[in-house]
């Protein structure tokens, strides 16, 4: 039996593997398609675009892995049915249950590889791919650190600590160096808000250090004239969908310690959790469907009911997601919801075939 699991797990995870050699460079030329909007903005080249949109690819394949998943054991098993092996292992005796098992185990190894991508891969090709994009855009050099986001701007180091969005920042350091008066001018503000064509900063103290001594003077507003415009700010803020889950944890409490609402970010560190499980709830509904009709569906209708189930899912998981954020409902319940409604339908159908 060995034998027969691992010949019905190869086919669950080459029908997947196969799946996302479709589906990825689809994704990559849409991708870079959109990017190419931006090339000649600032010193943003074609290879730029082209290098953002490989790394960005990581990342889409863990979004769309589970669809991958489902699409490719419809396909790897239905190889089998319409060579009717899976009526000839059934006539052998091999149960429901037993195939079921066989193809969750290469769901099992799919979620592993998945994860991995996801929770470290990812996370790291994007970084690379946004400081690209980054430095292309403004032409200086810049970097995301623990400390906040840190760029050489017209001469001066700029330290945010806080993007709240491309035009609101919060937490800002600016530091000039006036060689001709030998005078070190080191600023606060607050806050940032870019309001018609310009930054205007918010709550000011500067400080002026020279020979003489020290010079602080405080300003309510004043404005700033930076090459960061919101455009680039925006690529430097960090979607919560492609931190590493460790980092959300982190980010988490740290909004929870500040009193600030975290639910957005809960509902999508907890989907992260069972992502596992969406994977091998994929798998789990495709078997009995293959069972139940071995010798009826082609290859066609099978890939186009996939992508309806697929689409199904993704309305359902929305639905629970913006039921947690306005109604209240714990976000371990949105996330564990939806597969465990799937995996019940599945188990319902796999009793009918079985």
């Amino acid at each position: 039996m060995r034998i027969l699991d691992r010949y019905l797990a190869g086919a669950v995870i080459g029908g997947t593997l196969l799946t996302l050699g479709v589906l990825l460079p689809l994704l990559g030329f849409f991708l870079m398609a959109s990017e190419l909007e931006q090339v000649g903005v600032g010193g943003y080249r074609f290879q730029d675009a082209l290098l953002f949109s490989l790394f960005s690819l990581p990342r889409y394949a863990y979004q769309v892995f589970p669809i991958a998943t489902l699409i490719g054991a419809l396909l790897g098993l239905g190889a089998l049915a319409n060579r009717s092996e899976l009526v000839a292992m059934r006539a052998a005796g091999v149960s429901v249950a037993r195939i079921t098992g066989s193809g969750l185990m290469g769901g099992v190894l799919l979620a592993l590889g998945a994860m991995l991508i996801g929770e470290v891969v990812a996370p790291i090709a994007d970084q690379h791919g946004v400081e690209i994009k980054r430095v292309a855009l403004s032409g200086e050099v810049a970097q995301q650190t623990p400390a906040g986001f840190w760029a050489v701007d017209q001469g001066a180091y700029i330290n945010i600590r806080e993007i709240l969005s491309g035009t609101t920042l919060r937490d800002i350091f600016i530091y000039q160096v006036d060689n001709a008066a030998g005078t070190l001018i080191a600023t606060h503000a607050a806050g940032a808000r870019y309001q018609h064509g310009h930054w205007v900063l918010e709550d000011i103290s500067r400080s002026r250090v020279s020979q003489a001594g020290v010079q602080v003077e405080r300003l309510p507003n004043a404005d700033w004239s930076s090459l960061l415009s919101p455009g680039i700010l925006e690529v430097v803020v960090v979607d919560p969908r492609i931190l590493p889950v460790w980092g959300l944890w982190r980010y988490i409490r740290f909004m929870t310690v500040n009193a600030q609402d975290a639910s957005n970010y809960e509902v999508i560190f907890w989907g992260r959790i069972v992502y596992p499980l969406l994977t091998l709830s994929m798998v789990l509904v495709a078997i009995p469907i293959l069972i139940g009709s071995a010798r009826t569906r082609g290859t066609g209708v099978r890939a186009f009911f996939a992508i309806l189930v697929g689409i199904l899912y993704y309305v359902v998981s929305r639905l629970f997601s913006y039921m947690a954020l306005l109604y209240g409902l714990s976000p371990l319940a949105a996330a564990l919801a939806p597969p465990l409604l799937f995996i019940t339908v599945a188990l319902l159908l796999m009793q009918r075939v079985g």
